[in-house]
């Protein structure tokens, strides 16, 4: 027991000391980064990274500590009244009881007073105030006081209520609005709210929001069928002012799964290591394109499950580039494949398992003879040989689905979920750190599995 509670206390100490020195580090360069080479786009976008780091560092480091040592340490900054033109919306929290629950009194208590805390609001263009009036009641004989729990809040003793909080994450995450042009937008609402302060609100939310992170990732490793897929994000050095390319991987039930969801993980590179250690201990049946970084992972006891829509892809280019006849041809096969899929797409899984063995197997058996006698008669390192041989070398895991209803035949699945990715990067222009970008991948993750479980329809 003794050694167990040494070795607890070993590691809260190197956490600590950790994220001390990463918070020594990024304040130090948030006020070198003035004199950083960075046009003033730039800049902002890497102060408002930093000043997210600081508080979600801060956060950390303030859950490591006991709560009398926290309490102590902290200083509390004067906060500026919120103005008193924003309308005011009163929610009162009373005791459920207003008789003395002290055994053996049951006076009737009498309202001595109450405390206000003001929480600012913000829906569809307009700030508001939230009153949260906590009314106190004393009990004359045995001198107690009994008041209303104060309600959970996502940041403690914080101005934001959760709808100005989710405001801020879905306009930087979803809208790619960056932090200084969100600053303005609210400032015509009538409260500029500076950006360093909305910087440590999602600094504190991307720590806070973290377990719901851990959850959705649990569920959705918990099923048999996985999509995975990457794209690259240029990531700050600030220490020189120069990017180098990340990757934000993106992992998501399959397409016939039931659950809707998606995880992006934020990695400083593409290396396969990175898929091994998210999905660790699962094993499924993979469907990916033939990136080398997932095949230690096949090696490991995953099932791999080919992308029919990139081995169709190099056809495609093939045929554009040149009106190739070889390439025309296996497009009508690859069509016909397609078309089967459209009709079997909502069918329950015998039945479209059964339509794929009667008509598609027969359908790609015949393309994948007609690629290998193809194949004899072409030079070897044409283009044409090229796109054969990235389906004939892959040909067993690109025709798994046909045995199994639940696999997809490609890989559209995810990429459509990275989509927004790549809508964003120009808005980005660069992850401003590691933590940052990590941050950036759990609130998406949160707020793309939010929108791919409400109905079409009803987003706005």
């Amino acid at each position: 027991m003794t050694q167990r509670l040494l070795a607890e206390l070993r590691h809260q100490r190197a956490l600590n000391e950790k994220l001390t020195y990463e918070c020594a580090l990024l304040k130090r360069l948030k006020f070198a980064a003035q004199s950083e080479r960075h046009s003033a786009d730039q800049r902002s976008l890497l102060e408002e990274e930093l000043d997210s780091d600081l508080a979600a560092v801060a956060h950390e480091i303030e859950q490591l500590q006991p709560t009398e040592a926290a309490a102590t340490n902290k200083q509390q900054p004067k906060r500026t009244p919120l103005p008193a033109k924003l309308p005011r919306h009163e929610i009162r929290h009373e005791p459920q009881s207003t008789i003395c629950s002290t055994p053996g009194c049951g006076c009737q208590l009498k309202r001595i007073g109450e405390d206000v805390a003001e929480k600012l609001d913000y829906v569809s263009g307009v700030f508001t105030v939230e009153r949260h009036i906590r009314g106190k009641w004393a009990c004359a004989q045995c001198q107690t006081i009994t008041q209303a729990p104060v309600a959970a809040h996502v940041i403690d003793k914080g101005i934001p209520t959760a709808g100005l909080l989710a405001q801020v994450l879905v306009a930087k995450y979803q809208d790619h609005q960056p932090l200084y042009r969100q600053e303005s937008i609210f400032g015509r609402a009538g409260l500029a709210i500076p950006r360093s302060t909305l910087a440590q609100w999602v600094g504190t939310c991307g720590a806070r929001l973290q377990p719901l992170v851990d959850a959705l990732k649990a569920e959705v490793l918990g099923h048999r069928v996985l999509h995975g897929d990457e794209t690259p994000v240029a990531m700050l050095k600030p220490g020189n002012g120069k990017t180098h390319r990340a990757y934000l991987w993106a992992y998501a039930p399959g397409a016939f799964e039931a659950t809707r969801s998606v995880v992006y993980d934020f990695c400083e590179s593409r290396a396969g290591e990175h898929a091994r250690a998210f999905l660790g201990d699962w094993r499924g049946s993979l469907i990916c394109d033939d990136y080398a970084g997932y095949k230690a992972s096949f090696a490991q006891g995953v099932t791999e499950a080919g992308c029919l829509a990139h081995a169709r892809r190099k056809f495609f280019e093939l045929h554009a580039a040149g009106k190739s006849r070889i390439a025309e041809l296996a497009l009508n096969q690859f069509a016909r494949v397609y078309e089967i899929e459209r009709e079997v797409k909502d069918l329950p899984a015998l039945q479209r398992q059964e339509v794929r063995q009667s008509q598609s197997r027969p359908a790609l058996d015949a393309l994948h003879e007609w690629m290998v006698l193809q194949r004899q008669q072409v030079a070897g390192n044409s283009a044409t040989a090229k796109a054969l041989d990235y389906s004939l070398k892959r040909w067993t895991a690109l025709t798994r689905f046909v045995d199994d209803p639940q696999l997809p035949p490609d890989n559209n699945w995810i990429e459509n979920q990275i989509r927004p990715i790549a809508l964003g990067r120009s808005n980005w222009l660069f992850a401003g750190s590691l933590r940052a970008g990590q941050r950036a991948a759990a609130v998406m993750s949160l707020i793309q599995s939010a929108r791919m479980r409400v109905p079409t329809g009803l987003i706005t």
